[in-house]
């Protein structure tokens, strides 16, 4: 019985443990949005969370699936945003780079054969070089010329959807292709096939940037420019790469996007997605003053924002609403997540801790 207790004790010593690790991230409170969010969808509906296997069509179907299938355009284009941001920069193109990205893979589609893997493989590849194409012209303009990143970014926001609409004519193209559209619809085991590949995406990126001393240089431009450069880092390189892996992952993520439905609309496809993904990079700890930076809590930011989507139609919040219930709780979770906040909680607890102390305790004599 002593040897039961004694192991219960230890893991809840683990588990404790493990809370409080979490709970010094940056993300500790995205997760627990997430987590707040989906126990409100289940008060609605208990069976929310169920995953079911359907017989005719031999996949697994659910709310969870759905979300994770979401957030996977915003997972690539945070990833990208979180390393931009970290230079001090910012790319508000993203959105552009999905649409661009986008109408040139479904253009070529659209005369090319609907059943042809070989195609579908030339069309993705023409999307990543569409966005890398957006994503070098940010980082030669803020790197050699020296403009602002957000003014250069800003220029190929509006850019970015005239390149599209010369693409497509100005309409909204539509092809077919079985493997273009089963890498967007598809599953592999029952997961989404966007969802893996954007996480392997995502994953192959943090290995990069943490495994090797890229990451490293990415915070010491944001942290300090000339004292990285007097340490014999040159920024030019690292900043055009930093901009064309934000434009290649935006572009990835336009596949995504046009694949579900394999039409590209160029004023709606990658519309206010830069928004989404400076959300997801801010909740997921990410410092917008540069200098520091987290893959993984712009994965957490990601999933929380496609949650909060997904709750805010299932609760059947009215759509002009939308924008403001996101808001009020990415505030919450901004202001939780503040050292300033965070600071004046703590002074309440020590300043309450002290009270008690100090107060006599009753029936007690005193001499």
């Amino acid at each position: 019985m002593s040897l039961v207790v004694g192991l219960v004790l230890f893991a809840a010593f683990i588990a404790a443990g493990a809370v409080f690790k979490l709970y010094r991230n940056q993300w500790f409170w995205g997760v627990v949005a997430i987590i707040v969010l989906l126990c409100l969808n289940l008060l609605k509906d208990p069976g929310y969370l169920a995953i079911d296997y359907v017989d005719s069509t031999g996949r697994l179907v659910g709310n969870l699936l759905d979300i994770v299938r979401w957030a996977a355009p915003t997972m690539l284009i945070a990833t990208g945003m979180a390393l931009v941001i970290a230079t001090r920069g910012i790319d508000l193109s993203v959105g552009s780079s999905m649409v661009a990205g986008g109408a040139a893979s479904l253009q070529l589609l659209s005369a090319a054969n609907p059943t042809s893997a070989g195609d579908a493989a030339v069309a993705v590849l023409l999307a990543i070089l569409t966005g890398g194409a957006i994503g070098a012209v940010n980082g030669l303009l803020v790197t050699y010329v020296k403009l602002q990143p957000f003014i250069t970014t800003l220029v190929m926001m509006m850019a970015g959807r005239g390149i599209a609409k010369v693409i497509t004519d100005g309409q909204n193209t539509s092809a077919t292709n079985a493997p273009f559209k089963w890498l967007v619809n598809g599953t592999v085991l029952g997961f989404p096939v966007v969802f893996l590949v954007a996480l392997a995406v995502v994953g192959i990126v943090g290995l990069w940037v943490r495994r090797s001393a890229f990451g490293l240089v990415v915070e010491a431009i944001g942290i300090n420019p000339k004292a990285a450069w007097m340490a014999g880092i040159r920024p030019a390189g690292i900043l055009l790469t930093v901009y064309v892996v934000s434009g290649v992952l935006a572009a990835l993520a336009g596949v995504f996007s046009v694949g579900s439905v394999m039409v590209v609309d160029v004023s709606k496809t990658g519309y206010q997605a830069e928004l989404d993904a400076i959300l997801a990079v801010v909740v997921g700890g990410t410092s917008l003053a540069g200098g520091k930076f987290s893959i993984r809590g712009a994965l957490v930011g990601a999933l929380l924002i496609a949650t909060l989507d997904k709750t805010v139609l299932f609760l059947g919040v009215s759509g002009a609403a939308t924008p403001a219930f996101k808001a009020v709780v990415i505030v919450v979770l901004c202001l939780l997540q503040s050292q300033r906040v965070r600071g004046l909680f703590a002074r309440r607890r020590r300043r309450t801790a002290v009270e008690t102390a100090a107060e006599p305790v009753k029936g007690s004599v005193t001499v």
